[in-house]
This record gives structure tokens, sequence and C-alpha cells, in this order.
């Protein structure tokens, strides 16, 4: 293979190499968000890409350099999202059997989509409950067959593949002032980042991670990977544990600046981009746009691209999705409520406690005739946030007593 350092990464020759592989995916003009944030926001739509990810660019440049024996042998990977697209479509173009090992609770809804990319030409093994039971199995699969490897982002014809978002970016827009764009294991960044560099130092380049998993941040802090404990996986396409030995270094060099968002935030940004420009991004997809908010400051008067980095969102989390925005935004707020034991106490609630625009959303009571109040779960919706102090001020007006499960984690976990 061609590449062995960071220094010689080909980012023209992947190009070429993916030439008729992937699509050049649109670097759009987004007029609602070039008018909030006061610069000129374009939207580089890899969610648009023929698997709805970047993730085919970096899977196909890697296997297509592979040799005659190793292409015979097969490739193995372990992925249960974009990068097991990317790796099933790369196998069929390039007539090589893959093996993918995803973990046993993967939604079937993904096994699916990575069998209709593979087409017949990989095996799915489901094993483990995590990714990292997955990884160990289809690393100590692979040595047992003599197969090769095709890691998610830590190799640098990955890193090669994935910086040619980096080059199409550049080809539509020369001027480019900033980039921002997710960091999951740090393949897109450092692929699309060093290119950018490369060829203009000025370029602001801004990574994002979701706040409940911050592994690039940490690894920045303490001066090289670390693995984090826990994390939230919900923005599953950005959600690694430890980000790439290979791909940390090059970050360091190519990011201006590192940023997290909170997941609520992500969410807000999903349903935004949804609802008023009809683009349906995966939770990693829409971290871009997502911190626009946070680092608005910094851009004005700039252009500016949010790379979008996947469309691979289940319509089966879109009520989770909504859920999480309104926590986040402060619209939806879950009690426990003691009622008196007493006719007409629910009556007095709704008519005295709820405003005229707040909305019960849930509601379970259990009535205890021993004593003389029982306890409900009780999920009000807010028409704006604003509303919240007086709705506080009129439960306890009314002497209910209630305990606000938005302020403990672990209560709210237990019962909501």
């Amino acid at each position: 293979m061609a590449s062995q350092t960071k220094d010689q990464l080909d980012f023209d020759s992947a190009y070429e190499r993916l030439k008729g592989i992937v699509k050049h995916t649109p670097l759009e003009f987004n007029q609602r968000l070039s008018d909030r944030y006061g610069c000129k926001v374009y939207l580089k739509r890899e969610d648009l890409q023929v698997v709805r990810s970047y993730k085919l660019r970096g899977a196909y440049n890697m296997i297509s350099q592979l040799s005659a024996d190793q292409m015979s042998r097969g490739v193995v990977c372990a992925s249960a999202g974009n990068h097991a697209q990317g790796f099933a479509f790369s196998c069929r173009k390039l007539g090589t059997k893959g093996v993918i090992f995803m973990p046993q609770i993967t939604p079937r809804q993904k096994i699916s989509q990575t069998e209709m990319h593979g087409d017949g030409s990989i095996e799915i093994i489901l094993t483990g409950d995590t990714f990292d039971d997955c990884l160990k199995e289809a690393l100590a699969y692979t040595e047992a067959n003599g197969m090769t490897f095709v890691p998610p982002f830590d190799n640098y014809e990955v890193i090669a593949g994935q910086g040619t978002v980096g080059v199409e970016i550049l080809e539509d827009l020369p001027d480019v002032e900033a980039v921002i764009m997710p960091i999951g294991g740090g393949g897109l960044a450092a692929g699309a980042g060093t290119y950018l560099k490369q060829h203009n130092p000025n370029i602001l380049i801004v990574g994002v991670e979701p706040e409940g998993a911050p592994s690039m941040r940490h690894a920045l802090d303490e001066g090289g990977p670390v693995t984090l404990p826990v994390i939230n996986r919900f923005v599953d396409g950005a959600a690694v544990k430890r980000v790439g030995e290979l791909t940390y270094p090059i970050c360091r060099e190519v990011l201006d600046d590192m940023l997290l968002v909170p997941e609520g935030k992500v969410c807000t940004a999903i349903l935004k981009l949804y609802n008023e420009d009809a683009i349906v991004v995966e939770p990693a997809g829409a971290l871009s746009v997502a911190v626009l908010d946070l680092y608005k400051h910094k851009l004005k008067g700039k252009k500016v691209v949010c790379i979008i980095s996947g469309g691979n969102n289940d319509i089966d989390r879109m009520q989770e999705i909504k859920e999480k925005s309104l926590l986040y935004e402060g619209l939806k707020h879950y009690f426990i409520v003691r009622f008196p034991q007493r006719p007409g106490a629910l009556r007095l609630f709704v008519n005295n406690v709820l405003g005229p625009d707040d909305d019960i959303t849930r509601f379970e009571f259990i009535k205890k005739t021993e004593k003389e109040n029982g306890p409900a779960l009780v999920g009000i919706e807010l028409k704006s946030a604003e509303d919240y102090p007086a709705l506080l001020q009129r439960m306890e007006e009314q002497r209910f007593e209630v305990i606000e499960l938005n302020r403990d984690q672990t209560l709210f976990e237990y019962l909501v």
C-alpha cells in the first residue's frame, strides 16, 4: 500500500481512485443559517453519499490498494454503523469477500442496510454487547483466517480517503475561510483537515464532539489518546472511547479549536434541519450545525462549511430525539407531584396550576387508600422556557408538594 506515514498521505491519488465510486456531494449554501449567524454557511452534504455517509471514501481507498493475494483472502471490519455500510459497498464493487462483526444489539434496520450494500459479498457475525467486544472478536478472526482488517479511522489510507471530502470542498469553494467537522475517531478531521491546511494554512479548522463522548478533547488535554471508561453512545457516529493513535497527532496539528456540544442541542439541530430545510441527518451529522450557536462570535462575516457527515437516521429514533431536544431547550419537565386524595385535586391542578399554553404529556398515578395523599409522575410541555418559574410558583401557591425530576438525574433515569 502506498502511504505508510502521515507525510505521505496522497489525497490526489485517493481522489482519482474514488472517481466513479463515490459521489462528489453537493456544497449547498444555506440562507437560514447564514442569516442567523451573520456569515455565509455552506453545508457539505455527505448525507447524500451513495451509502449516506463519508465512510465509503476511506474503506474503498484502503481495500482497493490491497494485493491480489490479500483480496483473495478477504477483509474484515468491526462496526454497527456507517463504516460497515461503506465496507460492504466496497467489497461488492471490488469483488472481495468481507466479514463484518456487529454487536448483538445492532438494530435490524442497520443490518439490512449493510446487507443491501454488500449484495452477497459479505457475511455479518453478531457478537458481544458492545463495540469493544465486537472489535476483539473481529481482530482474532482476522488473524486466525489470514485476512486483512479494515479499521474505521486509524489507517493512513483510510485517512487519505476521508480527506477527499476536503478536496471537494476546495474545488467548489476555493475561498472558504472556516470548516467545521464532527470527530469520532478522528479520520475525517485528520484527512480533510490536513488537505485543507496544506492548501491554505489560514483556514480555520474546528472539530466537534458530543459532550458525552469527548475522546479527542481528553486526548488533546492529556497529550495523547486516552480510553474513556464510560461514554454516552447517543451520537453513535461520533461516540468512541479512544481516538486513533495515528489520527490524534494529525488532529493535534491541524485543529484550531475543539468544541463539545450537548446531546440535547444536537437533537434540536436535527429537528430544525428536518423541519426547516428538509434535510434528514443522523446525530453525528448534525454536530457541525449544532455548534454554530456556541461559536458564532468567531464566524461573523466568514465563508463557513459545515460537514454533514451522514444521514443514516432510523425513523424509530425520532421520538427520542424530540424528547431530548425539548428537555435541553427547557420546554419539557417531569415532576413527582403529591396529590391530596380527595375529589377535585386533579381538577385543581389542571385549572389553577397549568398555564394557558402548558400541556400534560404524561400522567401516572396509583391511589393508595391508606394515605392522605399519593404521588404521581407528571410530564408537562411548555410553549416557552420562560414559563417555567411561573409554573413552579403556582404549584407552591396551591400547596402541591413537587420534586423536579429534571434536576435529579438519578430519579429521572429511574422513573422517566
